[in-house]
């Protein structure tokens, strides 16, 4: 093997530095939830819940998925559904289901086409109409993954004396690469963010499918400090409610949601913007991890195809590449395992490089495009 010359030298070093950077990442961040163990919950008491969903011309989705909210076993709930301005027959419906689950409650914004509006609003206004201090939310377009729902969002709060549960929202399994993908980026997002709960750093959650209780969000002045911002009732008000004590997760396969997914990737990427545009509001310290972590895995990348290409070194760096990709992959089955999220973690063979790539576009998207992202 060569003395390393100036340039050499530098690329080791740095290929070190992501290599570290990578491999602390997977054990503090994503080992995590591969080995997260819920507590047990014995014979507990599940209390009063109220589940609160916003809707805006989702007539299919409330005809198909709301029966499957309403017949959840669960002892004692209603489920509240904000009628936000729909230009279908959203009212029809619901009045049709009311008739047939009286637990069912229902009210209606009416449509202002002077007044624009994002999903904040119809959520305060359901969180004010919820009968039960404990509050489940998720979205029109998703159905509960099964009938014990509920128990596996509330189980947790109860049983470990918490005010704020993180769950996981799913895509339907279908055919065709692009599904792949938006069920890989999903999951990764996921580990992610789980990841980050589980070690007391709780920075954000899916609307599809959290919990919290009615006093935490008066507690945080519900969505005040950032009702300017289109998007972020769930993970900017994470980030105001959640402290390293009070907040859990719930991972078990039957907590799950699953989303209708967007039909083409031009539509996920919108969806995907607006999802993304609140995170210009994280803190500081979130965002350089969120930041480090993509760039750490390019970098890894780039100077591994660039040792196997200058070969001087690569008989050094190679073996700890294949080794960094082989604990990562061993790490993403487990936690696909855990989730209940099936093989999606063979998609680290064909995304693993191209993921920060996407996820850098959708944020110069954001930074070039319009800043008015409206959540329907």
């Amino acid at each position: 093997m060569n003395i390393p010359n100036t340039t050499e030298t530098v690329l080791l070093s740095l290929m070190l530095f992501v290599w570290l950077w990578q491999f602390i990442f997977l054990l503090r961040r994503i080992l995590p939830v591969a080995r997260f163990r819920k507590k047990a919950t014995g014979d507990i008491e599940f209390p009063p819940v109220s589940v609160v969903i916003s809707a805006r011309n989702e007539e299919e989705n409330l005809e198909a998925f709301l029966p499957e909210v309403l017949t959840q076993d669960y002892p004692d709930y209603q489920v509240v559904v904000v009628n936000d301005g729909s230009e279908d027959d959203t009212d029809m419906v619901l009045a049709r289901i009311k008739a047939k689950y009286p637990h069912l409650y229902y009210t209606r914004i009416a449509p202002d086409k002077k007044f624009y509006h994002g999903k904040k609003l119809p959520l305060s206004i359901g969180i004010k109409a919820a009968k039960h201090d404990i509050l489940v939310l998720t979205d029109a377009d998703c159905r509960p993954a099964s009938d014990q729902w509920l128990k596996e969002m509330v189980a947790p709060m109860k049983a470990e004396n918490k005010e704020l549960v993180i769950g996981i929202g799913n895509y339907k399994k279908e055919k065709g690469l692009n599904n792949l993908w938006l069920r890989y980026d999903t999951f990764t997002i996921a580990l992610q963010y789980l990841g980050f709960a589980i070690a007391g750093k709780a920075y954000m959650a899916t609307g599809r499918n959290m919990a919290y209780t009615k006093q935490l969000f008066r507690n945080t002045n519900g969505f005040k400090n950032h009702i300017y911002v289109a998007s972020g009732d769930d993970d900017l008000f994470v980030q105001e409610a959640a402290t390293p004590t009070n907040t859990t997760v719930s991972v078990a396969p039957e907590a799950h949601t699953i989303s209708t997914p967007p039909g083409t990737f031009k539509k996920w990427k919108a969806q995907k913007q607006r999802h993304l545009s609140a995170s210009a509001h994280y803190k500081k310290s979130v965002k350089a991890s969120l930041f480090a972590e993509p760039l750490t895995r390019e970098l890894f990348w780039g100077l591994t195809v660039y040792f196997i290409f200058f070969p001087n070194f690569a008989v050094l760096v190679l073996p700890f590449s294949l080794l960094l990709f082989l604990f990562k992959l061993i790490i993403w089955k487990k936690a696909s395992d855990k989730t209940g999220m099936g093989k999606i973690f063979w998609g680290l063979f064909l995304f693993d490089v191209i993921q920060p790539i996407i996820i850098a576009s959708n944020h110069f998207g954001n930074l070039t495009g319009s800043k008015k992202r409206k959540w329907k």
